[in-house]
C-alpha cells in the first residue's frame, strides 16, 4: 500500500490512523533517509494513544518508553547502534512483548537481532512531500493494512501505484 503525505500535517494524521489501527500493540519498523519523517510519523502514532507532549527521536538513548492509556509504547531509534547485540544489553528482548507497541526507526541496524515486524513503513521524499510504502509481514500486519485501507481519513492519501517525484 502506498500513502501520499503532502506535508507534515498529513504525516501526523497518517500516524494517528495507524495508531488507532494498532490498538496499542504490534511492531512497526520505519525506514527512510534522515529527514524522511520517521519521528513525525511516530508523533502521530503516539497522539492516537493519548500522548500530547513532545516526541523526540531517542538517538542517543536508543529507546524512549511511554506509559499511555492503551499500554506501553517503546520508541526505538537505532541510527547510532554500533552492533545489534547492544539491544541485548539494554534489555531489548523484554520490551518486544505481545502486549506492547514497539516503533523502531532504522531497523536495518538491528538486523539479526530484532523480531519480525508486523508492518514495515518505508518513507521516501516525493516532490515537496513524502510517500509511505507499507508492507505487512505477519497476520497482524495484514489486519492493519486492511483497517488502513478502509479508513475514510486516509482515502485521498492512498494510491495503488508508487508515484515518481
Amino acid at each position: 500500500m502506498h500513502i501520499r503525505l503532502d506535508d507534515e500535517d498529513r504525516q501526523v494524521v497518517f500516524g494517528q490512523c495507524l495508531g488507532r489501527a494498532l490498538k496499542g500493540r504490534g511492531r512497526i519498523y520505519l525506514e527512510g533517509e534522515l529527514g524522511a519523517g520517521k519521528t513525525t510519523l511516530t508523533r502521530g502514532i503516539l497522539r492516537a494513544h493519548g500522548h500530547a507532549g513532545a516526541v523526540k527521536s531517542p538517538t542517543y538513548t536508543l529507546v524512549e518508553p511511554y506509559e499511555l492509556t492503551e499500554g506501553r509504547v517503546y520508541h526505538f531509534d537505532l541510527y547510532r547502534l554500533g552492533d545489534p547485540e547492544e539491544l541485548e544489553f539494554i534489555g531489548g528482548r523484554d520490551l518486544f512483548t505481545d502486549d506492547a507497541l514497539c516503533i523502531v526507526e532504522w531497523p536495518s541496524r538491528g538486523k539479526g537481532w530484532l523480531p519480525l515486524p508486523d508492518l514495515s513503513v518505508a518513507l521516501s521524499l516525493c516532490g515537496s512531500g513524502r510517500e509511505a510504502l507499507l508492507e505487512a509481514h505477519t497476520e497482524h500486519g495484514r489486519v492493519l493494512l486492511e483497517a488502513l485501507s478502509l479508513d475514510a481519513t486516509l482515502a485521498d492519501m492512498i494510491s495503488e501505484e508508487r508515484e515518481t517525484p
